[in-house]
């Protein structure tokens, strides 16, 4: 249960870290940042397609992400 718990807060903090490499401009050949956008696409990327991303000119999936990650820890406490 605590490694859920564990690996759902680090999944968490690298969505965050994705947000923020959003607003600079990082490196697309750097290993790290590739890694972050490796990791986190799979699950972005379904939820940005049920999204209007076109209309508000916004990515919202990475709060919906976080916001379902915050919901399966509430229940799993």
């Amino acid at each position: 249960m605590r490694l859920l718990y564990g690996i759902l807060n680090l999944y968490e903090l690298i969505i965050f870290a994705r947000v923020i490499l959003s607003w600079v401009n990082a490196d697309p050949y750097n290993p790290i940042i590739r890694f972050i956008h490796d990791i986190t696409e799979p699950v972005l990327a379904p939820i940005r397609q049920l999204l209007p991303t076109e209309r508000i000119g916004l990515d919202l999936s990475p709060l919906i992400v976080i916001l379902i990650i915050q919901l399966i820890k509430r229940i799993l406490i």
